[in-house]
């Protein structure tokens, strides 16, 4: 039977290297991404490694959380009707913004870092669970250090600042992320973090040379700060992918959940506010609030 894994933001950097990853150790991939220009280039190199199985792509804006439904709509149609089994999610949307941007409302890198992921998972749950043993990846990151760890609301009080937002988005999916690891025991679905360390990437280039993405008590020693960021974003996309390649691959894992696999590929200890209940709890209550999950569905891959 065809293994098959789903790469959101698969068209470029740590994304596509990931879906490269997982072609060659025979998965037939879709990588999900709004260009479909950056979609064509990505099934191109995807299949001039010759791979088992030919990759595709769709195009979905991953920021839409409507799109998002229609996305997990479309892939447990496919799944149902192929009888194949969704063998892996990687999660490996993500954003930073250097300005306060809202999507229906709601702020943006909210939304792209966690309720979208968050809702994709959400969604594919039964999928997942019909094709077990599987597994979900989600890429988090470093910057959960930096976060606010307030979650009363989506928009925490205060000044916007984006790194600090963008980690806090981070945090509340690794959160949701381990919660949901105790949440799927038993099922054959298995959960696990990807901590890439740093790359080169669309979102990294630029965005940190702008002092005002950090709250005022960092500005000063933000050149420093910058700097050692920057030499932690150097690295190459392949190398920053391998995590979430043995998040998703490694036979070693087959059984275990709730990891964060670090930078070098190995299982680290995760950021210890994302294991606080009380975090998770709040998380929880933000995301259904934000991105509901139909009451049918939720009932379905809880029972």
């Amino acid at each position: 039977m065809t293994k098959t894994a789903v790469v959101t933001a698969g068209t470029g950097g740590i994304g596509l290297e990931t879906a490269l990853g997982l072609a060659a150790a025979g998965f037939a991939v879709t990588v999900i991404g709004r260009d479909a220009d950056r979609g064509a280039r990505a099934v191109e190199r995807i299949n001039a490694e010759r791979p088992a199985h030919p990759g595709r792509f769709l195009s979905v804006d991953l920021a839409s959380l409507d799109q998002v439904r229609a996305l997990a709509d479309t892939l447990a149609a496919e799944h149902a009707a192929s009888g194949e089994p969704l063998t892996v999610l990687v999660n490996n949307v993500g954003a930073m913004f250097a300005r306060r941007q809202h999507i229906d409302g709601v702020e943006a890198s909210f939304v792209v870092n966690h309720l979208s992921p968050y809702l994709l998972t959400e969604l594919l749950l039964p999928t997942l669970t019909a094709g077990a043993p599987s597994r979900v990846v989600n890429v988090t990151s470093a910057a959960v250090v930096a976060a606010r760890r307030v979650f009363e609301d989506v928009e925490p009080p205060g000044g916007y600042y984006g790194f600090h937002w963008y980690g806090r988005a981070k945090l509340a999916n690794l959160a949701y992320l381990l919660d949901l690891a105790k949440r799927l025991r038993g099922t054959g679905v298995s959960v696990f973090a990807a901590d890439p360390g740093g790359a080169a990437t669309d979102m990294t280039s630029g965005t940190l040379t702008d002092p005002r993405i950090v709250s005022p008590p960092l500005r000063l020693l933000w050149p420093l700060v910058r700097r050692r960021l920057e030499r932690s974003t150097s690295g190459s996309a392949s190398v920053a992918a391998r995590p979430s390649i043995t998040a998703a691959t490694d036979p070693a894992l087959t059984g275990r959940t709730g990891l964060v696999i670090g930078p070098s590929a190995v299982p680290v200890a995760p950021f210890r506010a994302a294991t606080d209940p009380r975090v998770a709890d709040a998380v929880r209550r933000l995301s259904q609030a934000h991105a509901p999950v139909s009451t049918s569905a939720h009932t379905e891959h809880l029972t």
